[in-house]
């Protein structure tokens, strides 16, 4: 089954928590604190593999959970990292934040890798916070949380070449005899309702990937037919074979049905335009075929590429594949501007993440929340006193104080952080 498009949840894992532990041992009197930080929380990365051709794995997993990181121990041994998940998608996959839309990841090279969801930091045991001042600290921090996003995957076929054209005009004939591909042929419209990929390879030519894209048909770009379906597939192709029914039993107009296809291609996405395209006449082995070319030919300037072909007789087909793998040469790959091609995506922490909101809530009430707030308030544990003084510590470090009185707090005004509340002291 096919599947070029799915939406999924992925999410990383929680760091573990550092531990409070201090070294018990005889004939040790000052064994000192021992409590170990804990381990990395694993990451979702995806990788591109050139052996899958499908998000069908993705379409029955709807959910991506990296494990949590181990807590760490006592005599200062650290917690185990967790294992990364590895989501294997095929090369031509693109990545989205459902929510934003943003393209986290364009994966187009085999072996390209991804990390889209950052596994959290293990948090510091006592042992880690140990000083000359305080050899034995009963303070520990939480591991950092892990990330959860929506994503939309979704997957454009990487090919060199893309054979287009309305349905039943032959072009999964013409792949299944140019290449391997052995796709499902009969006389009916839409008979393809997948891109089929092919190697074409001949003479000393570089080999080149033939895709045989889904019929198309008028009002495509608008979602008519399997329009969506086949347009975004030829984003990634080089050169396009636009091929054109000259058989007179078609009855329909070549010219007309050539412009159609170039309209609604440049109706989906101007750029497709911009792709070098070779004219295919089919079935010219039909009565008649020869002078509805001689027809269409008028529309064209006379260096225009017509290749005049029959897949009956094999006519042609051999100065078409050399023509293409030329025109290849000088073809760069075409990439939308917003796609990212970068080899390695990671999330870090950027400035909004040491944000402090302060907000007024009456006279004498404030209220202080924030990315940092937030993430200083998940990795602490308030258990003890120290901890809670390392909290506030930090916070003041960060300008809470000089931001406080900006806000207009004043001594003994309230000052309320999630579920606690404190006196404001100038």
């Amino acid at each position: 089954m096919f599947i070029d498009e799915v939406n999924i949840v992925v999410r990383s894992g929680k760091g573990g928590d550092g531990i409070v532990a201090f070294h018990r041992e005889k004939h040790v009197p000052l064994g000192g604190p021992s409590g170990g930080d804990g381990g990395k929380g694993g990451s979702v990365i995806f990788l591109a593999d050139e052996g899958m051709s499908t998000l069908l794995d993705l379409k029955y997993q709807k959910h991506v959970f990296a494990k949590a990181g181990e807590s760490g121990k006592t005599k200062n041994m650290k917690g185990a990292d967790a294992e990364d998940v590895i989501v294997k998608v095929p090369v031509g996959t693109i990545v989205y934040n459902q929510e934003t839309n943003e393209v986290l990841a364009d994966l187009v090279e085999h072996n390209q890798q991804a990390t889209i969801a950052r596994g959290g930091n293990g948090g510091r045991g006592n042992r880690s916070y140990a000083t000359s001042r305080n050899k034995a600290p009963k303070i520990q921090e939480n591991g950092e949380l892990g990330i959860e996003l929506n994503l939309h995957v979704e997957l454009k076929l990487l090919a060199d070449v893309g054979i287009i054209g309305f349905p039943s005009v032959g072009k999964s004939t013409l792949i299944t005899i140019l290449s391997n591909s052995r796709p499902k042929i009969a006389d009916y419209p839409f008979t393809t309702l997948v891109p089929n990929l092919g190697v074409v390879s001949m003479g000393n030519i570089n080999p080149f990937v033939l895709a045989d894209m889904p019929g198309l048909i008028e009002g495509a770009s608008q979602g008519a037919g399997l329009g969506f379906q086949f347009l975004k597939h030829i984003q990634r192709t080089r050169v396009l074979l636009h091929m054109v029914d000259m058989s007179p039993e078609s009855l329909r107009d070549p010219f007309e049905d050539y412009q159609i296809i170039n309209q609604e291609m440049k109706d989906y996405d101007k750029m497709l335009l911009e792709r070098p395209q070779i004219i295919i006449a089919s079935k010219m082995d039909m009565p008649g075929a020869s002078e509805r070319l001689a027809e269409f030919k008028k529309h064209f300037e006379e260096d225009t590429t017509i290749i005049p072909i029959s897949a009956l007789t094999n006519d042609h087909l051999q100065e078409l594949v050399y023509k293409t793998a030329q025109l290849l040469e000088t073809t760069p790959f075409f990439y939308k501007d917003e796609e990212v091609i970068d080899d390695y995506v990671e999330y870090t922490f950027e400035a909004k993440d040491q944000e402090i909101i302060i907000e007024r809530i009456n006279e004498d009430t404030f209220d202080v929340r924030g990315a940092l707030v937030e993430k200083l308030y998940q990795r602490s544990n308030f258990m003890t006193d120290e901890a809670l003084t390392m909290f506030l510590t930090r916070l003041r470090k960060a300008g809470l104080d000089k931001m406080l009185r900006d806000a207009g707090a004043k001594a003994n005004d309230t000052i309320r952080i999630f579920d606690m509340e404190f006196d404001f002291i100038e």
